[in-house]
């Protein structure tokens, strides 16, 4: 169930022709059509921002990488710190 409004304005002409693809989906409204668009579009938008694709061989040269790392220095632990700050994850 919706607990937040979202108000905009938009050109007739945009309108119009979401109402269409709205129909034309089967979709009860507007809204619904909307909400639809904006909760795909947010997952992928988020997912291409927050994840990474490497390929295996990539992958396995840096595992190995970390498992011949000697102990952070300071840099490393305070980059780590900072992004703590920042809210990174």
């Amino acid at each position: 169930m919706a607990t937040t409004r979202l108000d905009l304005r938009l050109d007739e002409e945009i309108k119009a022709k979401a109402e269409k693809a709205s129909t034309l989906l089967g979709l009860k409204s507007l809204t619904e059509y909307v909400v639809k668009l904006m909760d795909e579009d947010s997952t992928q938008v988020i997912k291409h921002y927050e994840s990474v694709t490497i390929k295996d061989d990539l992958f396995d040269s840096f595992i190995h990488a970390c498992d011949q790392a000697k102990a952070p220095n300071d840099a490393l632990k305070e980059a780590l710190a900072f992004n703590e700050q920042k809210g990174v994850k």
